[in-house]
Parts: C-alpha cells; sequence; structure tokens
C-alpha cells in the first residue's frame, strides 16, 4: 500500500475535501482522485460515499483512515531515525566483579577512543564463568585473571594478593580472625586457606561469596578481612599485615576475546586494545 496514498488519504480527512487535500499535498485534484481509486482498487471496497456534491468516508474508508496515521506515522519515525543516527556496534564485555572499579572504567575508555560508535554492554561474573560465555558467542571480550607467564589473551596489568581490611580495626588480635574469601574457583581462596592452616592461625570464614561488592560491605562493617589483588584495594580498605597471616599469589589480568566465525573484536584489533590499556596507565 502506497505511503503517499495513505498520507493523501490523511490529508483529505483534515480538510474534508479533494480540493483542500490536493493544495496541502501539492497535488493536482486528478492525482488525489486516482491515489483514491487506486487504494479502493486494493481494499476491494469503496472507501468513500457521495453524498450531494460533498464525498464522506464509508466505514471501511474510516477504519482505512485510523491505520493509514499509524502507518505514516511508523514510516516517518523510521526514516528519521535511519537517517539520523549512525549505526553503532554493540561491544559486550566481561569482567569479574572484583575488578570493574579498578580496570572496566579504562577499558570502556579505550573502547570508546578506538570506535566512533559503540554501544558497551557489561556482564559481571568469575573468569571461568565469563571464559564460557565466550566460548558460547554471549560476550565479545572479557577481562579474565590467568596464572602468571601464562600465554592467555593479551596482559593488561598484573596485580599482588594482599589482605584487606579497615584502618586501625583489630580484628588481627583476635584468637579466631574472621575472613571473607571468594569462592574456591578463586586463586586466591585455596591461597589463604591453606596458608592459614600452615601457619596454624585460627580463622572462621564469615563470607564466602564470588560477590566482591558483597566481601567489601562486611569488611567496611569491621566484621572481617579479605583475601584480594592489591589493584581491588581501594580507600577506606588497606592493606592489613601480620605474622598470623600468609602471604597470597600474584595474578595477571588478561584481554581475552571470543572464539567465534566473523566476531567484531579480532585477535589484532584485541592485541591494539592491550597495548592501549597499557599505555594508558
Amino acid at each position: 500500500m502506497d505511503i503517499e496514498s495513505l498520507r493523501s488519504l490523511l490529508a483529505f480527512v483534515e480538510t474534508g475535501s479533494i480540493t483542500r487535500a490536493a493544495k496541502q499535498a501539492f497535488r493536482t485534484q486528478a492525482a488525489i482522485s486516482m491515489q483514491m481509486k487506486k487504494l479502493e482498487m486494493e481494499l476491494g471496497k469503496p472507501i468513500f460515499l457521495k453524498n450531494g456534491r460533498n464525498l464522506n468516508l464509508t466505514a471501511e474508508g474510516q477504519q482505512l483512515a485510523r491505520y493509514a496515521r499509524r502507518l505514516v506515522s511508523l514510516h516517518d519515525e523510521t526514516l528519521l531515525a535511519v537517517k539520523n543516527k549512525s549505526i553503532k556496534h554493540v561491544v559486550r564485555v566481561g569482567c569479574p566483579d572484583d575488578y570493574v572499579d579498578a580496570v572496566l572504567p579504562k577499558l570502556v575508555n579505550v573502547l570508546n577512543d578506538t570506535f566512533d560508535e559503540i554501544e558497551i554492554q557489561v556482564v559481571c561474573g568469575p573468569s571461568y564463568q565469563l571464559r564460557i560465555m565466550l566460548d558460547s558467542g554471549q560476550l565479545d571480550l572479557a577481562i579474565v585473571s590467568r596464572v602468571p607467564a601464562s600465554e592467555e589473551g593479551f596482559l593488561l596489568l598484573r596485580g599482588q594478593g594482599i589482605w584487606a581490611g579497615l584502618k586501625n580495626s583489630i580484628l588481627i588480635e583476635r584468637d579466631v580472625i574472621p575472613i571473607t574469601v571468594f569462592e574456591k574457583d578463586c586463586k586466591f581462596h585455596q591461597a589463604a586457606i591453606e596458608g592459614l592452616i600452615k601457619l596454624a592461625t585460627p580463622f572462621n570464614i564469615v563470607l564466602m561469596s564470588q560477590s566482591f561488592s558483597a566481601q567489601k560491605s562486611v569488611i567496611l562493617e569491621n566484621q572481617a578481612i579479605g583475601a584480594m589483588a592489591d589493584i581491588s584495594c581501594k580507600s577506606p580498605l588497606v592493606k592489613v599485615e601480620h605474622a598470623k597471616l600468609p602471604s597470597l599469589p600474584v595474578v595477571e589480568l588478561a584481554l581475552i576475546i571470543a572464539n567465534i566465525p566473523n566476531a567484531f573484536i579480532t585477535n589484532d584489533l584485541a592485541f591494539t586494545l592491550a597495548r592501549k590499556f597499557e599505555q594508558a596507565n
């Protein structure tokens, strides 16, 4: 159904006559009449009823006019959106919860500097889960922790595992030290638990969670000290050092991409992003 014919029909509805509709649409009366006949042929029903010298819409004509208003509006809205808005690439980024503050903003800045028009969508989760999402094509790239000296992905930065708590907290002086740790798949979990056992330091796990926000909340309430990377230890958290506490390992953060055909983020592009990230630090 021709959109201009529908526009002319609406001009008739607004003005009440073919003559005035022709003036409003900057067309001849003959052209408007031809458009209306074409609409009637497509519908197989009359849309006008002659009443003396006047034309009125039939019930079918009135129904068509209601749909015509919606169709013309949608048509104009579509043209405006396509002409005036640049096409955006959606980049789906994964990031572990504990590196959202320290690492994610810098990567977002690098992405926006590299691409003119992108929409960044972020998913937070543990590294193992982000790898699964990459493999299934649910993410385009992700920040993940890896074993030091691993060749997986492209290195962004290194973080030293530390114990974190509140300044002037005396939790470390307790007979049984309250701690909060990530779940068992985290490198810091195993090192913290095994290290405390080797040092014969009594401890109690107050909270075990993949959520850094959840762990941080109990540390801020002075209910526990936590094992984390130094880059995640932001004020008011401070590094806690004591003979009762074991040292924690180094962790590397790498940028890895989805291994799927025709991926928007290619290996070469990921390398460029990682180098830009490194230069920004």
